[in-house]
């Protein structure tokens, strides 16, 4: 059975954030805020939110105990300060922590320290969520006569 490892990862994010749309909601603040100090505007996309959330999910599926501060890293950006050099700024933790806590509402995440490790994990239905919708991507593929892996050239003859 195909997991979310098996499938292209922007595909992945494209069809879960279409899952969570129908069960989260985005607040009202997202249409005007920014994403981290160092960018200069708020996105362009209107469903930014629903793909941010979706590829939190992603991130949590793959990495374990993840907190709120590693994914900020992760979302940060470099911040333009004209003539001087480029700062990296962090990504905005409200965002972060918002997604995470409505995804833990929802039954996906919950909180869990392994060792020395804390933070949220997957629960059993978000990844179920994860490999239901890789599945479903991979049985798309080949009813379509496409397969995961690239077709070998064939021979020409002249």
């Amino acid at each position: 059975m195909p997991t979310a490892y098996d499938v292209a990862p922007q595909e992945l994010v494209a069809k879960t954030a279409e899952v969570l749309k129908k069960e989260i909601q985005a607040p009202v603040w997202t249409k005007f805020v920014k994403t981290s100090s160092g960018k200069a505007r708020p996105p362009d996309q209107d469903d930014w939110y629903y793909q941010r959330a979706a590829s939190i999910l992603k991130k949590v599926y793959r990495f374990g105990p993840i907190g709120t501060n590693k994914l900020r890293v992760y979302y940060g950006t470099k911040q333009n300060r004209g003539h001087q050099p480029e700062i990296f700024r962090r990504g905005s933790g409200k965002i972060v922590r918002s997604i995470l806590q409505q995804l833990e509402k929802q039954g996906y995440l919950k909180q869990e320290v392994k060792g020395t490790h804390k933070g949220r994990v997957l629960t059993p239905k978000g990844k179920q969520l994860l490999d239901t919708i890789a599945k479903g991507k991979n049985d798309q593929q080949t009813k379509s006569g496409g397969s995961s892996k690239p077709a070998a050239p064939s021979p020409q003859t002249n």
